[in-house]
């Protein structure tokens, strides 16, 4: 297990054969919250395209933590098609991992059935709607329900689970000092800020052992002004490490409450998100839409300059660099950074198969031109909108009459 990304790697007690990660990405292809064969032919083309590992995103850890329709629980209900997802992509040669959930601040109430979760009461800037201050036995429960989601995964075959500690859902908005307006244990100084993202990996460790892989989607930093910035997500990475509970942080940036453009980089696609809008809301969206989602220019390897900052600060977690990862020369540098792994998104949604390329064709360009119109897919089949057979239902790439 050496210096070359595509050789195997060691994550935790689980070896991949290659360091690429295909990333969470929304999917679209479970509308009644439960496993579907499109869900399982989407991830097992990335499986054999060639990644080490596919994620499986956002899998809620109760009915009330979801952020969107059509989520999967991780119930027991669940249980025989999560066992056919990973059974497929094992198949194929890949790992899997589950992207554990709780959407706090954004689970809209229409959906969930009840008020939104804040570490204080918040009025999420986007929507509008107000979020109550969770009480301290809530935050039990929604650790004993992150462990609960963990067991399920093992059971369902899973290799890893990713605790989503990102994009201000309701583990990250306890981080925010914007958000997190607390006066008890979980208030005020970063180190207790941080504690409740510690006792969910400690919980979520106890639970899975040394089963499967945990990994943890963390915010260097969030982009809304006063809230998370890379000095403090640095002290909470600090504190995850000592812990020994995580066997790899998965560095992000961005929110799902304020301007998700600066997660994405690149393109702002408002014109096409104002033609999945209520008729009314169109016009502004058109109008205004790009401002309100923000404009950040796209650049290869954007989260490289504040994700370097946190190599030298692990000794016992790995590393997993994110955003503008295309092509093999990126991931060589990565490499050359001291990151262990790589996750791919857009640059996978445009060719499946990126990663057989990458290493058949050393000097291949991605075809992705992160143009984000994929981003208004996930209302319906989350896909690149540049290729024919996923946009119009002609065929499913990478099926196995074709591999």
């Amino acid at each position: 297990m050496g210096d070359n990304p595509f050789e195997p790697a060691q994550l935790g007690p689980v070896v991949l054969r290659n360091r690429i990660i295909k990333a969470a990405t929304s999917e679209g292809r479970s509308p009644d919250g439960a496993v579907t064969d499109e869900l399982i032919a989407f991830h097992r083309a990335f499986a054999a395209g060639g990644v080490g590992m596919t994620t499986v995103a956002y899998c809620c850890v109760s009915p009330q933590a979801a952020s969107a329709p059509g989520q999967i629980v991780m119930s027991a209900a669940n249980l025989p098609g999560l066992r056919r997802l990973t059974d497929a992509v094992h198949e194929a040669g890949a790992a899997i991992s589950a992207q554990l959930g709780h959407a706090g601040v954004v689970a809209p109430k229409k959906l969930t059935g009840v008020t939104a979760m804040a570490p204080s009461r918040f009025i999420n800037p986007t929507s509008f709607a107000y979020c109550r201050a969770i009480s301290v036995a809530e935050i039990q429960t929604v650790i004993r329900q992150f462990g609960a989601a963990a067991r399920i995964a093992v059971d369902a075959g899973f290799d890893a689970v990713e605790l989503h500690f990102g994009h201000l859902y309701l583990p990250s908005s306890f981080l925010s000092p914007l958000i997190n307006r607390r006066t008890d244990g979980y208030g005020g100084s970063i180190d207790n800020r941080s504690r409740l993202v510690r006792e969910i990996a400690q919980h979520v460790r106890t639970v899975v052992g040394g089963q499967i892989a945990v990994i943890a989607k963390l915010d260097m930093d969030d982009g809304l002004p006063g809230s998370i910035w890379i000095d403090e997500a640095l002290r909470t990475a600090q504190l995850l490490d000592a812990d020994a509970t995580l066997d790899a942080i998965e560095l992000t940036q961005g929110s799902s409450v304020y301007k998700p453009m600066y997660l994405f980089r690149g393109d702002v696609p408002a014109r096409e998100f104002s033609k999945v809008m209520p008729t009314a809301l169109r016009p502004a969206i058109r109008l205004f839409g790009k401002q309100a989602m923000g404009r950040y220019a796209y650049r290869d390897l954007y989260m490289l300059d504040a994700a370097r900052q946190f190599v030298p600060l692990m000794k016992n977690t790995k590393l997993v660099l994110l955003g503008g990862i295309t092509d093999r020369e990126h991931i060589e540098t990565g490499m050359r950074e001291g990151f262990d792994f790589f996750a791919m998104g857009r640059a996978l949604l445009r060719e499946p198969d990126r990663v057989n390329t990458m290493i058949t064709e050393p000097d291949s360009r991605s075809r992705c031109t992160h143009n984000n119109k994929c981003m208004v897919t996930v209302f319906g089949r989350t896909h690149c909108v540049l290729d024919p057979d996923q946009r119009y239902g002609v065929a499913q790439r990478l099926t196995d009459d074709r591999r």
